[in-house]
């Protein structure tokens, strides 16, 4: 391997759009676009890190441009498509939104975009981060964007649409890219271990799509650094001990501990996982996970516990915060938890009023208060 070693998040990008993973109603629509001959000028994908859009772009712009005119299978192994993968195409050209957001930059562009493309069909901009760019550079942008050029095509990629102007997004086409269900993360990763003959436990890969959040490139990285650290066989506990996870068991546990108000075991518990160096911030959001399960199941079971367990998620998302910035961060986890047991044992004021009104209604009328009052003679 050495320096001409490429991370698999690299190996493993998306070349077709078979390969984008998690994206259906995108790529059904690209490709619709394609076949049918209705390619807008300009289009703003919008979504989480590492969901596949600037992944997409380059898949798409590879398929307009395809030999012979846009295909949705244009020929992997031709010069052309090569070149735009690999990000050297000059007709093809992506640009980091924070880093180009000058007004002259963007004015440099919409000269370039006069001159027809030297080897492709279309001249195609890439501008990953589009939200970065500043006031003015959106301004000379949205001229061109007025009136481009037949040659010329634009792809938009963001994590933040509410920060890309408006003028901008109704001249787009947006599509909105979606967090990767934590299952095709996994079977896409257990593809990639065959491939590269890595033996992986199902509970290591189950543990590295939750650390994810949605985020195939996140995904690809977390696996390539536990095959650095753990070699060519990975286990659960691997994952557990290189990211400070809690096991599920784990997590249950300290979670029914909760729900029982058992506050010594809560905290015996609390200083296990802390001597076993867990990140605690990451245990908050994963009990938060765990305790929305409960809340789910018992709104659909109809139970009793809804009003509680909703009450204690609240807090732990209120407290998320003070437990990542605090100073003391085992302290304010210990009272974050603390505080949930106490918000679910806690009766909501309108509720005791509600029940205290159905008891009163219940209780039996008084009969000296039936009786009509005596009139004095």
């Amino acid at each position: 391997m050495g320096e001409d070693y490429q991370v698999i998040a690299r190996r493993w990008r998306p070349q077709s759009f078979e390969d984008l993973v998690g994206q259906e109603h995108i790529v059904r629509t690209l490709k619709n676009a394609i076949q049918t001959g209705r390619i807008a000028h300009a289009y703003l994908f919008v979504g989480p890190r590492g969901t596949g859009k600037t992944s997409t772009a380059r898949v798409f712009a590879k398929a307009l441009n395809a030999e012979g005119g846009p295909s949705v299978q244009p020929p992997i192994d031709s010069e052309i498509a090569k070149a735009i993968m690999s990000g050297n195409c000059m007709d093809v050209i992506e640009i980091d939104g924070a880093s180009n957001n000058s007004v002259e930059q963007i004015r440099d562009l919409r000269e370039e975009c006069q001159y027809a493309p030297a080897q492709c069909t279309y001249k195609i901009y890439i501008i990953d981060e589009v939200h970065m760019l500043s006031q003015g550079a959106f301004n000379a942008l949205l001229k061109t964007l007025e009136e481009p050029p037949s040659h010329v095509k634009f792809i938009f990629a963001t994590t933040e649409a509410q920060k890309v102007l408006a003028t901008i997004t109704s001249r787009c086409q947006r599509f909105e890219f979606r967090p990767i269900a934590s299952d095709l993360i996994i079977r896409r990763l257990q593809q990639i271990a065959d491939a590269e003959d890595i033996k992986v436990a199902p509970e290591a890969l189950e543990n590295v799509a939750r650390l994810a959040d949605g985020g195939m490139r996140d995904a690809q990285s977390i696996f390539d650094q536990l095959i650095s650290f753990c070699g060519s066989d990975i286990t659960e506990q691997d994952v557990l001990d290189v990211y400070g996870l809690a096991s599920p068991q784990q997590l249950d546990a300290l979670l029914e501990s909760m729900l029982e108000a058992d506050y010594g075991t809560l905290l015996a518990k609390v200083d296990e996982l802390a001597r076993e160096g867990r990140d605690l911030s990451r245990l908050l959001r994963d009990l938060q996970q765990r305790v929305r399960e409960r809340l789910l199941a018992s709104v659909q079971e109809r139970t009793s516990h809804t009003e509680g367990l909703l009450r204690m998620l609240d807090v732990l998302q209120e407290r998320e915060r003070s437990v990542q910035t605090g100073l003391n961060e085992r302290v304010n986890f210990e009272v974050s938890l603390l505080k949930a047991v106490e918000a679910s044992r806690t009766r909501a004021i309108d509720t005791v009023l509600r029940d205290l009104s159905r008891m009163a209604g219940e209780l039996p009328e008084d009969s000296a208060e039936k009786k009509s009052p005596v009139t004095a003679s």
